[in-house]
This record gives structure tokens, C-alpha cells and sequence, in this order.
């Protein structure tokens, strides 16, 4: 079998996906997007070309042998975006998964260790796929060695042979370092001769050969005014000829056979698709069983028979198991107590159907310790049990201690205190479609150890949270908290099916009508959602200018076609028509899937220790992505209505309650004037940053002062700024500059609580909240980096988490304390939902921004906005 080498242009390709995907970042803040495309691109690399041997080049700094020659070299490109820069050592750790060789070689390009290594290989009789975004590197095609050439984006790619080349160009591969040397490179800002382009230098190579033969023989090139360039830029256009040519016997130590290629790990690439949150890959990588690190010693246990109040304790320790992720409609697989009277595993028919089990489960007395309080509640509360009496969630105290460590697999987190006495649920279970319930006995000694874990645990985490001052932050905040998100998702939230299905038959109407024009403005029908059908009609038929194409025709993504918005009314009737189709079978079919069918009623489950802010995720569904800038999306919110007749739907939202708390921590004054004082902040901001009154603030600098306003609080660059405003990265951060310049307190902020994350290794909400930042003294200015804008904004992020959080603990208290029937539904982002009678309706206006507005004492005032109606989408 011919042996196969694939070499990677790691900057490159890193580059391109960078650029081709919008800025994509995890839970904890990690931008990915250049790892996802990267990622993609490398599984469908493995599928496709099935290598032996394969290897990752990246170039090792900015300076190489070719800046002696010229000094200027690569000398025009921008200062990569500190949002790509962070992921190149994620992508290292990714490779390394991969068990894919990378190399990099101070002084050289990553090109030159391709170039070499691709001679290497043909020489020893490879076959060599090499892939980059770079031209350059299309000069090592041969017939053994395939150079393919991402075009836009990374999919897309052109395959150089030679004669794709000759095709291409009509010229032969050792012809494109002397096709560079006479037009140039601006990307690497090779010079070549000026006024000549690309379609000047194939002429002359055609006629002369090469660069040598063509200044030998300048007398006979035609056009007196081309051969005075010639001739006075002999030398330039020599020297950029041997800036472009790839050297291919450079001093490397990596030899082919190092690159040998055996396969991933599976465990380890898995890990890495968590922690980057690249859950849709994970069923693409198949995962062995994890086996026991630690032989298991063995525990005694009883299974009951006949449940008695003797297998109960004032103080116990309760496992309710329940393996499906969705747990409003799971099954529980069985239930144990372990307590000073033993431990006790019993058979979930018996303990469902058991009055005594029933009295111990809402009994507030008799005390328990669970992991994940949320999920044991809401699924006993489907059987009709209500769990009370919870004084210790281990899940909880886990996520508070360390978000970034927090794990819904038990094993896990004991295992990082030294406790091994416990298996991984997918040693017991399995993972996917293989996921499967053990024998009884294999089941009951997993809970039984499970429950075990955590009796001998908990003092040790309840003296971490006193030690890190967060006692108070579990108990008062997070541990109620969990009480009344089980409510809240427990309790639901109706939707009127009808509305709904009315919006999709509109929606299906409006699609028709969108069809017939499309098909009026291409002249005859085809499938609109075929991109080859679709890519005849526009490029063929209608003549239109191809932006790029791919290896089964034209493109037709969405980019392609904004760029041709202009040439053709058939454009952006295509785009409408695939927006209210997403709109229809994401979020009208997808809500109506959700929908319980006993209760019509949508039962989203809020992820209480998921982000390393605090913040709070809902899923399935998913109901802080509802699009609300079409209006067809806005009316989505329609469909979610009072479960009562004559109640209301009332929604009440922090107005920028980040800035305000920026603000407080920060102590700057004028932010400080301006929310006393009420003022508008993105005019008073533009006033300072502009330098002018307020009269003289326009939109478009109102615009400008909002996005830097919202981006300082997310740690925004002067290139994240330059793409959400349309500018140049300069006028970014020039704007950037100066608004630091008029907030000097925000200035200082940002100065002291790096240094203080570099002091303490963490930084730390007002309620204590902390988030650990072991890279911020790393040597690696990329990850350094990273860790820096994380302190900035984490403490202000998870402020505003923590105020919304006592929030509702506090709007809890006061809806029982005055006896109403009002119900807290949602928690979106800073907006809380409630449904209420029309009769309650005078008193929440009052109560309700009072409780969310004394939350936390700041030094500005938090101000909280509200309205009601019939529907979610009048109470805005």
C-alpha cells in the first residue's frame, strides 16, 4: 500500500477558518471559532484522504532568513486578532489529541518545513497531500505531491497538480516562483516589478521562461514603457523571485518517518470537544469505556424489600438516579439513602409507591444531602412527591468552588479530592446509543458509592467554602435558588398550540408567496433549497458574477449571496425566504416538539452550574436564543400566554445593569454622575469621547459610544470593535484609546484587577463568586492574554448575576409573604417572566421593581423596567 503524508499549513488554515466563521466562544469565554473550522477541516481530512503519516507546520515567529534579504518582508500584514491568537494553544492541545505531529523552526516559515519534508517524502515514495490557504505553496506540486489551496473559506479548496497549473496558468509548476517574482505578493508584501500583474507576467514567462532568461533578453520584450520597468527593477524582481521560493532542504530535525499517523485518542479528543463546547462533534468521536484507575474496595449495602422509617436518619445522604439529560421526561433507575443507620438502596417501583418513603421525602426535618437538588426534585415531582429538607447539594458546592471543574459525573469531582471509590457513570452505563441500565446489583453498589462519596465528602467542602468566604454565597443564594428554578421548571410555561400552529401556517403562506417570486424572478421553478440547482439559476441563467465555488458547483452561502444583494432583486428574496424557514422549523416546529403533551406547557430546564460567570442557560428549549430582530421572531413570543384565564403575562428587566455595575466596581465618577443623575450613558459617553454637547451627539457616535459601552464590559479589541462597528481596527482603537482617556476609573479597574488575579490567581464577584485564572501569569502571550480580559470582565458579568440570582430569591419571598398567586416563570439573560391575575396585577408594579432594585446595594441605583400583557410579546 502506497503510504500517504498529509503536511498542514497551521497558520494558514487557522487564518481562514478564523476569517470564514462569525467570532465563536464556549461557556467559559474562549473564542473557537478558528479551532471549530480547523476541526472540520481536520475530520474531513482523516475521513477522506485516510493518511499514514501526517504533520501540522506553524511558523515560529515573526522574523525569518528572507527578512536579511529584504527587510520589509511580510511587513504590511495587521497584528493578528487577539481573538485568534488565544486559540492557536488550544489548537496545539487539540493536535496533540489527535496524535498529530506539529513542528515549528525558529528563523523559517512554516512553508519551508512543508516544502522540505514533501521532497523528503516523494523521494521515498509518498503520495503527499499538502494543505494550505497560501499560493505560495502550489510551486511543490509534482506528480506525487497535490496542493490543495482553500479559497474562501476552508471547505473550498482548488487541487494543484500540474496540470491544474498548466490548466490555470498555461505555465509549468517551476514557473510560479518566477510568476512571483515579476507581479509580486502584497500579502507578503513581495515587491515584484511595479505595473506588472498577473496577466503580464504568465505573457512574458510564456515567451522568455523565467526571470534570468527575460533580463537577458529585456531588448526583446515589446512596450517601451514595460521594458524601462524591467530594466530598472532587475534586481528587485530577482530578489523577490527568491523571497517566494520555498526552500525545501531547510535545517530540520522532524523526518518523515516521524510523522507517522496511528489514530486519535478518543478520550482525550473528547475532553478537549468539552471544555471548547463542541458538543455537536462529540457522537463523531467514538469513546472507549473508561475502566477503574483504582481497585474498588467493597461496600456493604442492603436492598430493601419493605421500606420502614428505621432506613431513615435525621441526616442522610440521598441518591435519586436519572440517566436521561432531559429529566422532566426521564425514568428514575433507583434510589438510595446512605445514613448512620446504613445504606440502602431501594427499587424505584417501591420507593414511588411507599408512604413511608413519601413522608421521609417531604419531610423538612429529616435532612438531606443530594447531587443536582434541581434535577432529584423536578423528577419526584412528576411522580407526584415533593422533595424537601435539602440542606447540601454537591453539585452546587462543587460549581462554586471551582465553575471550571464542576462535572455532572460525581466520579469526577471526588476524584480530584483523592476519592477513587467511585466508577464514572459511563463505566456503569455506557454513553449514546450503547447507554444501558446495568443488572441490579452493578446498579445499586454504583449508588451506594455514589451516596458514600458524598458522606465522607461533604465536611471537607463545606470548610473550602468557609475558607474561600462562599458559605454564604451556597447557602443563601445558589442552595434557594435551586429550590425555586425546580419550581419554575416544574411549573412550566403554556403555549397556545393554536397560535403557534397558526404562525406556521402563516409563515408556510409567506414561503409560497416568496416561491412564486423567486420563481417569477429566475423564470422557472427548482428547488430553492438546492445549491446546485440554485447556483445554475444565478450564475448560468441569470448571468450573475461567481464569488467562489466548491467541488460540486457554485456557492451558494449566505456571505456569497449578501455580496450580490445589489446585482439582482432575486438575492434578497432567496434570503428572506431561508430566514422564515429556519424561523419555521427551528423555532415554531422545534417549540411545538418541546411541548408536554399533559400540560401544553413548555418545560425548559434552567443549567444552574454550567458558566464560569454564574450566569444561567436555559435548554431544551433554548429560551434565550428566541430571535427577536425579525419581527416574525418577535411574534414567536406571542405563543407564550398565562395558564389561567384573566391572569397577565409581566416581564420586568434590568436596564444596563453591566454598565452600572462597572460603575460601582470600577469608582469612576463620571460613570458614577451619570447613572445618579439619570442620563442617558451612550450620549453622556459619546459627549466625552467626541468631545462635544449633547446636542451635537449624532446617531451613528450614539452607535459608536454603545458598542464600546458593551464591549469594555466584555473585554472587547480594538478588532472585535472594528467588525461590530464597520471601521478600521485603528479607528477602533483610537476610539478604544479614548474612551479609557474620559473613564480614567475604568482605566484603573482594568490595571488593578489584573494585577489582583495575578496576586490571588482568581477574580471574584461582590457575592464572592470566584473564577480561577491559572494562565494569567503563563508565558504564552496568548493565553496570558486571554486570562487578563477574562478578569477584567468576569467580576461584572458575575455581579449581574448574582443581583438577578437574589432577585428571584427575594421576589419568592415576597409573592408568598403577601400571599399571591403570582408565579415566576422565566429568568431571560436580566429579565424575569411571571404570569399573575389581573387583580395582583397594581401591587407588582410596585413590589417587584422594588425587590429587584434592592437586590444589591450598589453606588449608582439599579433600575428596573416592566410591562405586562395578554402575551410574552405585550409585556414588552
Amino acid at each position: 500500500m502506497t503510504k500517504k503524508l498529509v503536511l498542514i499549513d497551521g497558520n494558514s488554515i487557522a487564518y481562514r477558518a478564523f476569517f470564514a466563521l462569525p467570532l465563536l466562544s464556549n461557556d467559559k469565554g474562549i473564542h473557537t471559532n478558528a479551532i471549530y473550522g480547523f476541526t472540520m477541516m481536520l475530520m474531513r481530512i482523516l475521513e477522506e484522504e485516510k493518511p499514514t503519516h501526517m504533520l501540522v507546520a506553524f511558523d515560529a515567529g515573526k522574523t525569518t532568513f528572507r527578512h536579511k534579504t529584504f527587510g520589509e518582508y511580510k511587513g504590511g500584514r495587521q497584528k493578528t486578532p487577539p481573538e485568534l491568537s488565544e486559540q492557536f494553544s488550544f489548537l496545539r492541545e487539540l493536535l496533540n489529541a489527535y496524535n498529530i505531529k506539529t513542528y515549528e523552526l525558529e528563523n523559517y516559515e512554516a512553508d519551508d518545513i512543508i516544502g522540505t519534508l514533501s521532497l523528503q517524502a516523494e523521494k521515498d515514495g509518498f503520495d503527499v497531500k499538502v494543505i494550505s490557504g497560501d499560493k505560495d505553496l502550489t510551486q511543490l506540486a509534482s506528480d506525487r505531491v497535490t496542493v490543495d489551496i482553500t479559497r474562501k473559506g476552508i471547505t473550498d479548496v482548488d487541487s494543484y497538480t500540474p496540470a491544474f497549473v498548466q490548466e490555470k496558468y498555461g505555465i509549468n509548476v517551476d514557473q510560479i516562483i518566477d510568476m512571483k517574482g515579476l507581479m509580486g505578493d502584497s500579502s507578503d508584501n513581495i515587491p515584484g516589478v511595479p505595473g506588472v500583474g498577473e496577466k503580464t507576467a504568465l505573457k512574458l514567462l510564456k515567451e522568455f521562461g523565467s526571470v534570468e532568461s527575460l533580463l537577458e533578453s529585456i531588448d526583446q520584450v515589446s512596450g517601451k514603457k514595460l521594458k524601462e520597468k524591467l530594466e530598472e527593477n532587475k534586481e528587485q524582481a530577482l530578489m523577490s523571485k527568491e523571497l517566494a521560493t520555498i526552500l525545501r532542504e531547510a535545517p530540520i530535525e522532524v523526518k518523515v518517518d516521524d510523522t507517522e499517523y496511528d489514530g486519535f485518542d478518543a478520550q482525550k479528543v473528547v475532553g478537549i470537544f468539552k471544555e471548547l463546547g463542541f458538543n455537536s462533534l462529540l457522537d463523531k468521536v467514538g469513546v472507549a469505556v473508561e475502566e477503574p484507575t483504582e481497585e474498588l474496595k467493597t461496600v456493604t449495602y442492603e436492598i430493601v424489600e419493605d421500606i420502614r422509617e428505621d432506613h431513615f436518619a435525621w441526616e442522610n445522604v440521598l441518591m435519586v438516579e436519572v440517566l436521561d439529560e432531559n429529566y422532566h421526561k426521564a425514568t428514575i433507575q433507583g434510589i438510595a439513602v446512605v445514613n448512620e443507620k446504613g445504606s440502602f438502596y431501594f427499587r424505584t417501583e417501591d420507593a414511588l409507591q411507599s408512604e413511608v418513603f413519601k413522608e421521609f421525602a417531604q419531610s423538612d426535618e429529616q435532612k438531606k444531602t443530594v447531587f443536582d437538588a434541581k434535577r432529584a426534585q423536578v423528577a419526584l415531582r412528576w411522580q407526584g412527591i415533593e422533595l424537601n429538607g435539602i440542606d447540601f447539594d454537591f453539585h452546587l458546592a462543587s460549581y462554586i468552588l471551582n465553575p471550571a471543574e464542576a462535572s455532572e459525573d460525581l466520579a469526577e469531582i471526588v476524584k480530584k479530592k483523592g476519592y477513587a471509590q467511585v466508577q464514572a457513570d459511563e463505566a456503569i452505563y455506557g454513553r449514546g446509543a450503547k447507554q444501558a441500565v446495568p443488572n441490579e446489583d452493578i446498579l445499586a453498589e454504583h449508588l451506594i458509592r455514589k451516596a458514600t462519596a458524598m458522606e465522607q465528602l461533604k465536611d471537607t467542602f463545606i470548610k473550602e467554602l468557609e475558607e474561600n468566604e462562599q458559605l454564604e454565597l451556597f447557602e443563601q443564594l445558589e442552595m434557594p435558588l435551586s429550590i425555586i428554578l425546580a419550581n419554575m421548571e416544574a411549573t412550566g410555561v403554556r403555549v397556545d398550540i393554536d397560535r403557534l400552529e397558526k404562525m406556521g401556517e402563516d409563515l408556510a403562506q409567506k414561503l409560497e408567496k416568496l416561491e412564486e417570486t423567486i420563481y417569477e424572478l429566475a423564470g422557472e421553478k427548482f428547488n430553492i433549497n438546492s445549491p446546485k440547482q440554485l447556483g445554475v439559476i444565478l450564475f448560468e441563467k441569470l448571468g450573475l458574477p461567481p464569488v467562489k465555488k466548491t467541488k460540486t458547483g457554485y456557492s451558494t452561502s449566505a456571505d456569497v449571496l449578501e455580496a450580490l444583494a445589489e446585482k439582482h432583486e432575486i438575492i434578497q428574496q432567496i434570503l428572506n425566504y431561508r430566514q422564515l424557514g429556519k424561523l419555521k422549523s427551528t423555532y415554531i416546529e422545534g417549540l411545538l416538539k418541546v411541548v408536554h403533551k399533559d400540560t401544553s406547557k413548555i418545560h425548559t430546564r434552567f443549567n444552574q452550574a454550567l458558566t464560569q460567570t454564574g450566569r444561567l442557560s436555559s435548554i431544551d428549549p433554548n429560551l434565550q436564543n428566541i430571535p427577536i430582530r425579525l419581527e416574525e421572531g418577535r411574534k414567536i413570543r406571542q405563543a407564550f400566554v398565562p395558564s389561567e384565564k384573566d391572569w397577565v403575562i409581566f416581564a420586568a428587566d434590568y436596564s444596563q445593569i453591566e454598565l452600572r455595575v462597572l460603575a460601582h466596581i470600577a469608582g469612576d465618577e463620571k460613570l458614577i454622575q451619570a447613572f445618579n443623575e439619570d442620563a442617558d450613558i451612550h450620549t453622556k459617553t459619546a459627549m466625552d469621547v467626541f468631545h462635544v454637547s449633547a446636542d451635537e451627539v449624532t446617531s451613528n457616535m450614539r452607535r459608536q459610544a454603545k458598542a464600546v459601552n458593551f464591549g469594555i464590559v466584555y473585554g472587547i479589541s480594538d478588532y472585535g470593535l472594528s467588525q461590530s462597528l464597520g471601521i478600521t481596527r485603528k479607528e477602533a482603537k483610537t476610539f478604544i484609546d479614548r474612551y479609557l482617556e474620559s473613564f480614567p476609573g475604568v482605566k484603573q479597574y482594568m490595571e488593578d484587577i489584573v494585577q489582583d488575579a495575578k496576586d490571588k490567581g482568581y477574580v471574584s464577584t461582590l457575592l464572592h463568586r470566584r473564577r480561577y485564572l491559572p494562565e494569567i501569569t503563563s508565558r504564552n502571550f496568548n493565553l496570558r492574554s486571554f486570562a487578563e480580559r477574562t478578569a477584567m470582565n468576569t467580576p461584572i458579568q458575575g455581579s449581574a448575576a448574582d443581583i438577578i440570582k437574589k432577585a428571584m430569591i427575594n421576589m419568592a419571598g415576597r409573592l408568598k409573604e403577601e400571599g399571591l398567586k403570582t408565579k415566576l416563570l422565566l429568568q431571560v439573560h436580566d429579565e424575569l417572566v411571571f404570569e399573575a391575575p389581573k387583580e395582583e396585577m397594581e401591587l407588582l408594579k410596585k413590589i417587584v421593581p422594588e425587590e429587584m432594585e434592592r437586590a444589591i446595594k450598589l453606588d449608582v441605583p439599579l433600575k428596573v423596567d416592566y410591562s405586562y400583557g395578554p402575551t410574552w410579546f405585550d409585556a414588552k
